[in-house]
């Protein structure tokens, strides 16, 4: 398998820099701030913490973790959670532990799809509709459900993303609830990826969570490394349903840690138990965290719309998905674009503007679509990205403004 897509842009943008270009970089999903000096502070102060510690976390982390929760209409316990070294180990396990084919949505993070074949277990993309990304058509859901277990290798799952990588959109109740229903009649286990929940752009929009609706078949992940901006620490926790179902995902889950991971860090557990607990801190930070998200990622899908892209207009974390169908004949003749491979592929060797292709989260490879990642735009370094996080209107800050402009000169000339 080739390195992931999301890294090898990263690599790819770094290599050329190295070059001396400019590139502007719209691909890796990194949230691109500063880490916050409190949660420093205790890393530091944890550091001499160099015990492996409980396979499944340590007690102080689980027990705020069950809290986080608590406070999201989600009834939690200790005995619920389980950590590991990020959520993509996690769901790597998970998906492990489950068995069987998963239905994942399309477009979908790149990595679930890699994850199910690594494993050697079929993914079964099913088309999203506009708006509603990360969550699978239910209909369509239930189609595959049943043509699955006619062939007799059924769905054993499915897996949502509130809200959405790759098109920053938030499905809405209705759509999470009737994906719940097609799960309970074909008996599916609902993986519910919400590593952006608290990244939605707009605090008071309705949030609802599948555990809240299937809470005997849902498990849900999530980490620390988008709202807090702690990719590196890698930190993850899993939400197990409080049923039987639950209690042997467990069993399994912690048998794999053991054999994988035996236990996250622990000075990074230490810091995460006191972050889940929110001390105000840290949500203040995470409010000025959410409106520059939300500031800089409107000003991005504003440059597309205006270079004749259309799009679902983001809602939550950094990402927005522009189609570029409208120019396709244009940027055919101009430039010999035909699929959104080509389309990234000119964007970042002759325009400095690094994406990444639609058919990477498994959309059609004729689709002129990209996955833009806009949390990069806040700067290359600690200073000018604190700066970002509290100034009034970031988007007239120098290098923010100039990354727009980029954006948009090179949008103009291929569209032009």
């Amino acid at each position: 398998m080739a390195v992931s897509a999301t890294l090898a842009v990263n690599e790819a943008v770094e290599r050329a820099r190295r070059d001396g270009r400019t590139i502007l970089p719209l691909g890796f999903g990194e949230a691109g701030l500063p880490v916050h000096p409190a949660l420093r502070e205790r890393l530091a102060g944890a550091a001499g913490a160099n015990g492996y510690g409980p396979v499944a976390g340590a007690a102080q982390l689980l027990e705020a973790a069950a809290g986080y929760w608590i406070r999201r209409r989600l009834p939690t316990t200790a005995s619920q959670v389980v950590a590991g070294p990020g959520s993509k180990p996690l769901l790597y396990a998970l998906l492990q532990a489950i068995g069987g084919d998963v239905a994942l949505p399309r477009p979908s993070w790149v990595s679930y799809a890699a994850q199910a074949e690594l494993l050697a277990q079929r993914a079964h993309l099913i088309d999203t509709a506009p708006g509603q990304g990360g969550v699978p058509d239910p209909a369509a859901l239930a189609a595959a459900a049943h043509r699955a277990c006619e062939r007799g290798h059924p769905l054993r799952s499915v897996l949502v993303t509130l809200p959405d990588n790759p098109t920053g959109t938030l499905a809405d109740r209705d759509r999470v609830a009737a994906v719940c229903a097609v799960a309970r009649e074909h008996d599916l286990v609902i993986i519910s990826d919400e590593i952006y929940r608290d990244l939605v752009h707009d605090p008071a929009r309705s949030y609802l969570s599948p555990a809240e609706l299937a809470p005997e078949r849902t498990v849900i992940t999530t980490g620390i490394s988008k709202s807090l901006a702690l990719g590196g620490w890698r930190l993850g926790v899993t939400r197990l349903p409080a049923s039987e179902l639950g209690e042997r995902l467990r069993e399994r889950l912690l048998h794999i840690a053991s054999e994988v991971w035996s236990s996250p860090a622990n000075p990074v557990q230490q810091v995460a138990a006191w972050a889940y607990t929110e001390p105000q801190v840290l949500v203040e930070h995470l409010e000025a965290s959410r409106r520059l998200h939300a500031t800089v990622a409107g000003a991005v899908a504003e440059v597309f719309v205006a270079a004749g892209a259309t799009l679902a207009w983001p809602q939550g974390g950094f990402y927005l998905y522009p189609d570029l169908s409208a120019h396709r004949d244009r940027m055919a003749q101009g430039w010999g674009i035909t699929d959104s491979q080509g389309l990234a592929r000119v964007l970042i060797d002759e325009l400095d503007v690094a994406t990444l292709p639609g058919v990477a989260f498994g959309d059609d490879p004729d689709a002129l679509r990209l996955r833009v990642a806009t949390s990069l735009l806040y700067g290359p370094d600690d200073l000018r990205r604190q700066t970002a996080l509290v100034d009034d209107d970031p988007l007239a800050l120098p290098w923010i403004r100039d990354g727009l402009g980029q954006l948009a000169a090179a949008l103009a000339r291929l569209t032009g």
